[in-house]
């Protein structure tokens, strides 16, 4: 038995976080797994998981080895996918992490309609409105509704994005609107707790310079649809995706405030690490979801 054929069955325990979970993934047996990676830590002279009835973790050398081993095989899988797609065979798993959000409104559609148009790739989508470490975690691609920062990945804008911030006429009615943003410190106000500011919202200054206001309210929440439901409700002002304030700021339920202060340059992104061989299914993929967007806007 091969190295890399030992070395892919650690990897599928360490990512389905047991024997029993990877070989339900994969398809193989549990004993078979075990003894893969049995003969690994044979071959390597060191123990790289910890197993008990009930616990499963890396030893510290395991997790060394996770993290080389995911590399070198994410390595051979590109060179591989670079051959195939010069005899126009692309096919393959893509491990996307993607924020519910994008999944639950309707730009998730993107997702469906590659998976029809591309049988032989499989989308393997973890859905998850914290942001992976796609290298750390084994992602081969995110899409992510944020404002791009400086990082070590390669992204590509797949289409524009921007935020509004919400308040039921109830709620405005009842607390006023706000002129400015400081306003909101003294008005109850809806967290999502997913964004990276958390209870300290920016906006644009009065001059050139952001504003940071620190906020509170009756809830906080992971979910910008609970967040959404709540600002409905009249609880209190929130920040919401544009894709999903849009059903209540047409219908009434919902109506935006301090328009001319929410910061721009926020997008929706392929991002991905860099890699010697960029995988062609990643490439396919990513190539679809700008074409898909781009589409969708001139709609």
């Amino acid at each position: 038995m091969d190295t890399l054929t030992r070395m892919r069955a650690f990897i599928d325990v360490v990512e389905a976080e047991g024997f029993s979970a990877a070989a339900r993934k994969i398809g193989r047996s549990k004993a078979l797994l075990s003894k893969y990676v049995r003969e690994l830590e044979d071959e390597l002279g060191a123990l790289l998981l910890n197993r008990t009835t009930r616990q499963f973790s890396l030893t510290e050398a395991g997790h060394t080895y996770y993290q080389r081993a995911s590399e070198i095989v994410r390595e051979v899988d590109s060179l591989a996918d670079a051959v195939r797609e010069s005899s126009g065979d692309v096919r393959g798993r893509i491990k996307l992490s993607a924020a519910r959000t994008f999944a639950d409104a309707p730009i998730g559609q993107s997702l469906i309609d590659f998976a029809k148009q591309h049988p032989d790739i499989v989308l393997d989508i973890h859905l998850d409105d914290r942001f992976v470490d796609l290298v750390e975690e084994g992602f081969d691609v995110a899409v992510r509704i944020s404002r791009l920062e400086n990082s070590s990945l390669i992204a590509r804008r797949l289409g524009p994005f921007s935020i509004k911030l919400c308040a039921s006429p109830e709620l405005l009615a009842r607390h006023g609107t706000p002129t400015r943003p400081q306003d909101l410190s003294n008005m109850p106000c809806i967290v999502d707790t997913n964004g990276r500011s958390l209870a300290n919202w920016r906006f644009k200054g009065d001059g050139e310079d952001s504003v940071s206001v620190t906020v509170s309210g009756p809830i906080e929440v992971n979910s910008p649809m609970a967040a959404r439901a709540a600002a409905v409700s009249g609880l209190g002002f929130t920040i919401l995706p544009d894709f999903i304030a849009a059903p209540d700021l047409a219908s009434g339920q919902l109506v935006s405030v301090l328009d001319e202060r929410i910061l721009s340059g926020s997008g929706i992104f392929a991002v991905y690490p860099h890699r010697r061989y960029l995988p062609a299914k990643v490439r396919v993929f990513v190539d679809f979801l700008v074409h898909w967007f781009r589409t969708r806007d001139a709609a």
